[in-house]
This record gives C-alpha cells, structure tokens and sequence, in this order.
C-alpha cells in the first residue's frame, strides 16, 4: 500500500492506550487456557490440540511491513477495503495482520480508543442479531467454540470489537455484522 493510500484508505483507527496486566502463564502456554480447561504439567490421557490455520492465505498471514503515517506506536489502523489491520510499531514499521470485515449493510467508520480487553470473552449476541438469526445461541461463555476467540478489544462504547475467531477461513472477506475478525 503506498504512503499516500494509506491515510486515505483508512476507515478506521485506534490507539490502544491500555494494557492487561501481567499474569503467569502455564508453562508451555501461551496465554492463558479458556474457562474450563484447566492447565498443568502433569502428562494427561486427553490432549488438546492448536495448531495454526493453514486456510488463512499468505497475503492475509501477520508480517512486518513498511508504513508512512504519523500516528504513534501502539496505533491501530484498519483499511477495511483491503482487509488489513497495522499495529504500528513505529520507525515506519508496522504488524499487518489480514482481517475479516462488515458485510454489506454492516459497514462502519470512526476513531475510537479501546474501553477493554478480554480474554476469552462471553458473547451475547445484540438483539438485532438474534432478530436475523434465531439460531444463535442467546449467550455463550468464553471458550474454544464462541466465536469471539480467544481474545476481544472492545471499541468505545460501540457493541463492536476487534476479536480472534475460530472460523479463520473467513479472514480476507466481509463476513462479520460490524466486528473486526482477526486471526
């Protein structure tokens, strides 16, 4: 993306101004197991498997790229027509990560700062969703199958984040009801 495209593409952007605070993680882990599952060093007869998605495309798949913008380090920007977020790191650097979008009807812009953050986060589903899809489940606890992931940003006093997902397929398209879906 050129240095000129770049501020103009933008639909979105974010300063993360806020960080989790420290926790100690499980040995072996790399963030912390989702309600329910429960971490040890012990050998176990169930194993639980993650392993990165191959279904993800190259060009949507996180990497350092060049950037020219002036918004400080800890920034996000999200160019929703190309379907990527830049964590700027700064020096012209930033983390490009490919990103699932609004679908049609769904689209949004704005600025906001991140209100909070959550790890492996419950999910209820706003009432207009539900209106279009009775099949979803009213609430769901933070774990493996909700569909938010393992983590979520939530944007201002906005009902969208910016969330893992566990249908990572879907990263590179517009597919979500205004979420920002990363993988």
């Amino acid at each position: 993306m050129g240095s000129t495209c770049l501020k103009s593409a933008l639909a979105l952007m974010l300063c993360l101004s806020v960080s989790l605070p420290a926790q100690a993680l499980p040995p072996g882990w790399r963030f912390l197991p989702p309600p329910g599952v429960a971490a040890s060093d012990a050998q176990t007869a169930q194993v639980v498997m993650v392993r990165s998605s191959n279904r993800i495309p190259a060009q949507f798949k996180r990497q350092v790229v060049q950037v020219m913008t002036d918004e400080r380090p800890g920034t996000i920007i999200i160019d929703t027509s190309s379907h990527f977020l830049y964590y700027v790191l700064g020096g012209g650097e930033a983390l490009r990560y490919g990103i699932g979008v609004a679908k049609s009807g769904f689209e949004w812009r704005g600025t906001h700062r991140i209100s909070r953050k959550a790890e492996w986060p419950s999910w209820t589903p706003p009432a207009a969703m539900l209106k279009r899809r009775p099949d979803l489940p009213r609430h769901m606890e933070g774990g493996i199958n909700n569909p938010l992931g393992a983590r979520a940003l939530y944007l201002g006093s906005t009902l969208y984040r910016i969330h893992g997902t566990n249908e990572p397929w879907t990263i590179g398209q517009n597919v979500s009801s205004g979420c920002i879906r990363a993988p």
